[in-house]
């Protein structure tokens, strides 16, 4: 018996946008494609392409580093000189084609960039995570506000681009992410984290510098250092005006991820839940949902707006399309070593589907 989907496929609307459903790909940045240069390829092209056409009602472009010493890693995509902007808007044209708005996610490392030399923090920092320690050197005032303009320059360079919005990467550990924990931002002068200074500055900057219906969201963190934290922090998120907050988790290693006990889902999906109950912007919720069924009760039993298929989506590209007509669309093994990363078409998911679909 095929499942009945009253959530997962509903149309609805993002500002003035029509959205399809209620299926979101995430920025998921795409390792080994690119270069020193930041600009776009052939293969980010083709992969944009497969993606906007397999079902999904939107899909963010992946984390685009706003400076070059910011980035995640040295091959990741930029947005930081013009020279970038004629392949990045190849492909906005291919989003909107698809009938979605093209939304781009704009991102600083913080003291998880490529680069150790350029790692930087809101007020010092170090952890240690897999055997690999990492210092993140403080920030002056003079070097934030520069590092804001970086964000308001990104997004100026996404609108000439033909993008309809942007998304900040304040999750993941990422510094927009470190300047909103408190156990992490220590600072006590205006840019601490209890003043959301940088973000202020950074979302004031773009509203000014973009026209009115111009999309801007943010991924944020849900336990920032904890669940009361990040309440707060969605709040005054969307008193700046957001228009959607995508939640995620933040600074792992500084964090108190919490759940009631026998909750069906993630914690990850909790707070995007509670979250989803003190804001009225739409709020997206992600983390291993890894079906349609699974999907489509997340969106009932939580409220939200839009599930977020990660791992799915890279799986398989039409991951949408094959839930809607009622397939098994495949999911991520979790693979120690993920090969999609190195090689995509020996991903081992990939395969097993591929395997599967041949036995049927």
């Amino acid at each position: 018996m095929q499942a009945v989907y009253s959530h997962l496929f509903s149309p609805w609307k993002l500002q003035n946008f029509p959205i399809a459903n209620r299926i979101c790909v995430p920025p998921l940045v795409i390792y080994t494609w690119g270069d020193k240069s930041g600009r776009v390829t052939d293969k980010h092209l083709a992969h944009y392409q497969a993606l906007s056409h397999g079902g999904a009602g939107l899909v963010i472009q992946e984390a685009t580093s706003v400076c070059p010493e910011g980035r995640i890693t040295l091959d990741q995509l930029g947005i930081w000189e013009d020279g970038q902007i004629d392949g990045l808007r190849r492909i906005a044209s291919i989003l909107r084609g698809a009938g979605m708005p093209a939304i781009v996610q704009l991102s600083h490392a913080g003291l998880l960039g490529a680069t150790p030399a350029y790692r930087v923090s809101p007020s010092g920092y170090s952890f240690t995570e897999n055997g690999e320690t990492r210092t993140g050197r403080a920030l002056s005032a003079d070097e934030i506000q520069v590092i804001a303009q970086r964000f308001i320059d990104g997004a100026k360079r996404a609108l000439q681009a033909g993008y309809d919005g942007v998304e900040l990467h304040a999750s993941h550990g990422y510094l927009l992410s470190e300047f909103m924990n408190p156990a992490i931002n220590r600072r006590t002068d205006a840019y601490r984290a209890e003043d959301l200074l940088l973000l202020r500055q950074i979302l004031t900057g773009i509203r000014r510098e973009t026209p009115p219906g111009f999309l801007l969201g943010v991924r944020m963190g849900v336990f920032e250092p904890d669940l009361a934290t990040s309440l707060r922090n969605a709040q005054w998120l969307e008193s700046q005006g957001v228009d959607f907050l995508d939640v995620y988790y933040g600074c792992d290693w500084q964090a108190e991820r919490a759940a009631p006990a026998g909750y069906p889902f993630n914690p990850s999906i909790y707070g995007a839940k509670q979250i989803k109950q003190v804001v009225s912007v739409p709020v997206f919720a992600a983390y291993q949902i890894a079906s349609g069924p699974q999907a489509e009760a997340i969106l009932a039993d939580t409220g939200i707006d839009m599930a977020v298929i990660g791992r799915g989506s890279l799986v398989n590209y039409t991951w949408g399309n094959d839930v809607r007509a009622g397939l098994d669309p495949g999911h991520c093994l979790d693979c120690a070593l993920c090969m999609w990363k190195v090689a995509p078409d020996k991903c081992p998911g990939r395969l097993l589907l591929q395997k599967q679909r041949q036995a049927h």
